[in-house]
């Protein structure tokens, strides 16, 4: 009887939980409109092409209120409603993530 290779399936990793220790902060790359006041600082504060103002970003891209070594937020407790209202693990941060290649 001859040898008989069975093909082997690829089973599909499950995704790490996203959580503090991973999170990568994608969404800190994405613009963020700041339509409430929640007392963002000045210095982080620019405007898009239309007069509305929007968290000041980097020339790379990224929210300048990032500390790039922790990858936290430096204004937590003040910023904006938007990043307030994205959640951590939620669909959309799960899609940033693939987006990112993460």
């Amino acid at each position: 009887m001859p040898n008989t290779v069975i093909p082997s399936k690829t089973i599909p990793s499950t995704p790490e939980p996203v959580t503090c220790a991973n999170c990568q902060a994608c969404c800190c790359q994405l613009e963020v409109r700041i339509v409430t006041d929640t007392g963002v600082p000045f210095q982080y504060i620019d405007y898009d092409k239309w007069g509305s103002e929007v968290m000041k970003r980097a020339d790379d891209g990224w929210c300048q209120a990032l500390d790039r070594n922790t990858l936290m937020c430096t204004i937590y407790e003040n910023r904006p409603l938007t990043c307030r209202e994205f959640e951590m693990a939620s669909n959309e941060c799960i899609t940033e993530r693939e987006i990112a290649g993460i």
